[in-house]
């Protein structure tokens, strides 16, 4: 989605019937179980009250036209602007999600794009992942659709605070769909843009028609599954069961396949862009066009991910009642919902995994929705290491809530003997219950990098 610049032949554009559908209240169905041997690690069935926003535990909500100092328009041309607002984006009371482009007297565009807060969806060593989800795309065909845009993805973890390293750190197109055009497309990207092993900017793609009713006028499942337990490893998409694209580990470099696949995981996405180059590229001229119709939403009944077999599980967080994170279990420090400065890299220490690295003052990560129970909270312990020059030093900062309120505690680090040399520091903070977004902040008298940090806990 980032950047995509897929075509089709005009000749099917043509075929579509240059009529708008009526809009259709579909049902909800439940989330159905994990098949035998499958573990679900996230789910969502949008069973909020009517009017309500996607859980926050959950659900990141991306605002304006492009994420802070990242490609303008999203990188795609798109013109929407995103926003929070209820009207383009809401639970409907009865299972589903809604999110709906809207246009104002001005011509100016409306609509959502949300994110997981988790960024760390793979499959376990050997093992497979899924992603899934029950969707009906827009329903609006021909001149009535011509630049909408919806679409579920998943994008590399460390594309997060970067914004940068595309397409490098992959991205899978689970479906997208473009002017009501009764297709799904799978596409998968990956290696230097443009050209390279997955042919930038237009990727690895495969489309078909949704099975029996069309993709605009009935829900389908649409899924893909990164399988780890073959060699060669392979992706794979499908809807409603059906396989339609598959990408095998040997029809990349070995580079390639590493940089997407070796980092903490993915995050998933949704969103319904309007116009772009997709669009553009699918109907021979610049969209929206003039006929395009708003107020179509794209409902979406559940997502979910799931994971069977291997060694060894993903890495995850204990979550307490309060669909939070617990603060008394082990937080991976790459599992940040937002930052500034740092970067996400391979750790020698005990368990694998990531670091982060290159903190330095100013920097910072946020992990939200952080639960402390009622029993307070008294120590904060992290996995620190520094190969930082004589001299150089700072402090790791817990702050509450904002990046601007007081520390509640904090501990001084310098050099450690390596920036992979792994100690565990202890630190005394203020007393603290219930639930709230942890900062880790980082300050230092000097510019230098002075601390990577691997994860961390509180203590009661």
């Amino acid at each position: 989605m980032p950047r995509s610049r897929r075509s089709l032949t005009l000749g099917a554009l043509a075929a579509t019937a240059l009529i708008a559908v009526p809009l259709t209240v579909p049902a909800a169905a439940s989330i159905p179980p994990p098949e035998s041997g499958w573990t679900t690690v996230f789910a969502d069935d949008f069973t909020g009250g009517s009017g309500s926003l996607p859980s926050s535990a959950n659900w990141l909500i991306d605002t304006g036209h492009s994420y802070p100092g990242g490609p303008a328009n999203w990188g795609t041309g798109e013109i929407q602007n995103y926003t929070s607002s209820t009207a383009n984006l809401a639970q409907d009371g009865a299972g589903n999600l809604r999110i709906t482009p809207l246009r104002d007297g001005a011509g100016n565009w409306t609509s959502a794009r949300i994110e997981t807060q988790r960024t760390d969806f793979k499959p376990p060593s050997g093992g497979v992942m899924r992603i899934e989800s029950r969707i009906q795309m827009p329903n609006v065909t021909g001149a009535a659709a011509l630049g909408y845009w919806p679409a579920f993805w998943a994008l590399g973890g460390p594309y997060r605070g970067n914004w940068w390293n595309w397409p490098a750190i992959g991205e899978f197109d689970i479906m997208e769909n473009v002017n009501g055009i009764n297709s799904v497309w799978g596409v998968l990207h990956c290696g230097v843009n443009p050209g390279g092993p997955c042919n930038e900017t237009t990727g690895l793609p495969a489309n078909r028609a949704c099975p029996g009713s069309t993709c605009q006028s009935a829900f389908h499942t649409y899924r893909f599954e990164w399988d780890a337990s073959t060699s060669p490893q392979v992706f794979r998409w499908f809807v409603d069961g059906q396989q339609f694209h598959s990408v095998s580990q040997n029809q990349v470099d070995a580079t390639t396949w590493a940089n997407m696949t070796t980092h903490q995981g993915y995050f998933v996405l949704l969103n319904v862009a309007i116009g772009g180059a997709f669009p553009n590229n699918n109907s021979g001229t610049t969209t929206p066009g003039p006929g395009i119709v708003p107020g179509r939403p794209m409902v979406v009944d559940y997502v979910t991910v799931s994971t069977r077999g291997g060694g060894t599980t993903p890495p995850t967080t204990t979550t307490p009642p309060s669909g939070g994170t617990s603060a008394y279990s082990t937080i991976q420090a790459e599992s940040f919902s937002q930052q500034s400065g740092l970067i996400t890299e391979a750790t020698t220490d005990s368990g694998g995994g990531q670091n982060i690295g290159a903190l330095a003052n100013g920097d910072w990560a946020l992990y939200p929705n952080v639960d402390f129970g009622s029993s307070a909270a008294t120590n904060f312990q992290a996995r620190v290491a520094s190969g930082a020059a004589s001299g150089v030093s700072g402090l790791v900062e817990v702050r509450l809530d904002s990046r601007s309120n007081a520390p509640i505690g904090s501990f001084a680090l310098g050099n450690t003997g390596g920036w992979q040399s792994w100690r565990t520091v202890p630190a005394n903070i203020s007393a603290v219950t219930g639930v709230h977004n942890v900062y880790l902040t980082f300050t230092s008298g000097q510019p230098a990098d002075f601390v990577n940090l691997n994860w961390f806990t509180f203590v009661h």
